[in-house]
């Protein structure tokens, strides 16, 4: 697996948290091919790092059981 450097990336909160304050999410898109994510209320805890396929049926799927 290789390396990614995320010291850079520019986050920003997604549009599927929620504006009561729960479930923060934040995505980076600056990122070639990946995307990062993370929990805005605790971001030392870590990132997950999503392929493009992989984070496009993620959100396909989230959004056809939120409807």
């Amino acid at each position: 697996m290789r390396a990614v450097d995320l010291s850079n990336i520019t986050w920003r909160k997604s549009s599927y948290s929620n504006s009561e304050g729960g479930a923060c999410l934040e995505v980076a898109d600056n990122v070639p091919s990946l995307t990062p994510v993370r929990d805005s209320k605790a971001p030392a805890r870590g990132v997950l790092l999503f392929g493009a396929e992989a984070w496009a049926h993620f959100i396909g799927v989230y959004k056809s059981t939120s409807a």
